[in-house]
């Protein structure tokens, strides 16, 4: 027996039954969860452009951060030895965004892919991930944000309709770290997507945004969790999602856990959900677990509904039609998300992928 199939064997293999899996249809992940999936090193994700001046991304041998319960993570750890590092040095502030992408076809395998983000203390990035095609990947991104320093993630989920997508974001946020990420599912057949947040020095912060549209037969779970071990840190979580059509099925999970020693802590969290059509179906479950009472505030809120009739109505008695009107109560809904990216042509894109499965879906018809 190798020492990979030895570490295979320590693995536990979801049954559905857990807490962390409950929701995600196990036969739908290309055999990512069980050991089963004809795993391969594609290293899809690509740079595009050159690297700014203070910044580098090399294959190195892999070292984890932190560890992982999640037996997706823990297999592509025991698959391969090295990570693909990006690392912005000490003092260095990049003012235009690095940009990767996947942009490929293959669903005769599952790309298992390690990839770490460093931010050195007081620099400040933005990084853009951008996924499209069709592949299945399953991912272990781990991010580091150093004392003073400044992360903006975005996670783009483009993807084609037969793609399977499985991923643990991690992020270790230091003294007075800031990192915030905004998540965009729009694409795929199955995307399974867990952003989680350490605190490990007072003064940290973290914004965590996403948008997602599922259409018939997309499963889209997000699942968060954000860990505050110390005191004087601040979390903000909001995500938006929208389904049409017949069995749409889209999870959110907001997880926040107090721990005794982090008094001061400042944490609210939203989810809300807007129904399209009948056959879709929208969980959501916020959670708080409070162990300390010396806190600034803790909250959390979920709503799930249809459209707006009150809209509708003001925008169709100003002549613009049905079709027309619901459109641009989608488009507004997303839009207070979408535009934090800060970047014209991503965002065009993102609501014209939107406009497109609206119409696929035919939920602009009244």
């Amino acid at each position: 027996m190798t020492a990979l199939q030895s570490n295979l064997l320590e693995i536990h293999t979801p049954q559905g039954r857990e807490e962390a899996w409950r929701f995600t249809p196990l036969k739908r992940l290309a055999g990512m969860h069980d050991g089963t999936a004809v795993a391969s090193l594609l290293d899809s994700l690509k740079l595009t452009g050159a690297l700014p001046s203070g910044v580098s991304f090399e294959k190195v041998e892999a070292e984890a951060f932190t560890m992982s319960n999640d037996a997706i993570v823990q297999r592509i750890r025991a698959f391969s030895g090295s990570v693909q590092r990006l690392t912005v040095s000490q003092n260095t502030e990049i003012n235009e965004p690095i940009h990767f992408s996947r942009s490929m076809r293959d669903l005769q395998s599952v790309e298992f892919a390690r990839v770490q983000i460093v931010l050195e203390p007081n620099s400040k990035a933005t990084v853009i991930f951008e996924n499209s095609g069709d592949l299945r990947l399953g991912e272990d991104l781990e991010i580091r944000v150093g004392a003073g320093a400044h992360l903006t993630f975005i996670s783009l989920q483009e993807w084609g309709s037969s793609s399977v997508h499985a991923a643990h974001h991690h992020a270790v946020v230091e003294r007075d770290g800031t990192f915030n990420s905004i998540v965009v599912t729009v694409g795929g057949s199955l995307v399974r997507l867990l952003p989680t947040v350490e605190f490990a020095g007072s003064g940290a912060s973290t914004e965590l945004l996403g948008v997602y549209f599922a259409t018939e037969g997309q499963f889209f779970e997000h699942r968060m969790f954000v860990d505050h071990l110390v005191p004087q840190a601040k979390s903000r979580v909001n995500y938006k999602g929208a389904l049409a059509g017949q069995d749409a099925h889209t999870v959110w999970i907001g997880d926040v856990f107090i721990r005794a020693a982090a008094e001061g802590t400042d944490t609210y969290e939203l989810n809300r959900n807007l129904l399209l059509s009948d056959g879709a179906r929208a969980d959501s479950v916020p959670n708080l677990e409070i162990e300390t009472g010396e806190i600034v505030g803790a909250g959390h809120a979920s709503t799930t509904g249809r459209f707006d009739d009150e809209q509708l109505f003001y925008l169709m008695s100003r002549g613009i039609s049905s079709a027309d009107a619901r459109r641009l109560v989608v488009r507004g809904f997303f839009t207070e998300i979408v535009s934090q990216i800060k970047d014209q042509v991503i965002e065009d894109r993102i609501m014209a992928r939107i406009d497109d499965e609206l119409a696929k879906a035919g939920a602009i018809n009244g």
